[in-house]
């Protein structure tokens, strides 16, 4: 079990070292803003890691607070499942409702990597390759659709 700060300074240099394997990447390195994320331009809809004790999730998220323009969101992604899944055999999981710890419904679409905690260092160098592959692909797809997206 960690304390506190042996928590928080494990996920600052998780973070750290995963920049830095970014920058070390030859598609990534010469971006100054690696990933998009919450700057996706389409209102309500976030680009998220989540590396986490059993598995990492790389997703989309939609939180519109009003479960009505969540749910249309979703369905808009939804019937652009081809484009979102572009690139990613194993495809990604459509969940519709998800509630976070804090309560929040929210939709998420993912793919995750099962079997690995971040808390355990030699698993960082599988979890980097994968947010960073997978990331890159749900970007770049999401991206395609942000025109109809945004209409």
């Amino acid at each position: 079990m960690y304390s506190r700060e042996e928590k928080r300074q494990l996920i600052i240099d998780f973070w750290s070292q995963f920049d830095d394997y970014c920058s070390s990447l030859p598609e990534l390195a010469w971006k100054k803003k690696k990933w998009i994320l919450h700057r996706t331009g389409i209102k309500g809809v976030h680009l998220k890691f989540d590396p986490g004790r059993k598995s990492t999730i790389v997703m989309i998220e939609v939180n519109h607070r009003r479960e009505a323009d969540r749910l249309a969101m979703f369905e808009k992604l939804e019937s652009y499942k081809v484009i979102l899944e572009q690139n990613l055999d194993e495809g990604l999981i459509w969940d519709f409702l998800y509630a976070r710890e804090t309560g929040q419904e929210v939709c998420r679409i993912y793919t995750s990597l099962e079997g690995v905690d971040f808390h355990r260092k030699n698993d960082w160098s599988s979890i980097f390759a994968f947010m960073a592959s997978k990331m890159a692909i749900l970007e770049q797809n999401l991206m395609e659709l942000k025109d109809v997206l945004t209409d």
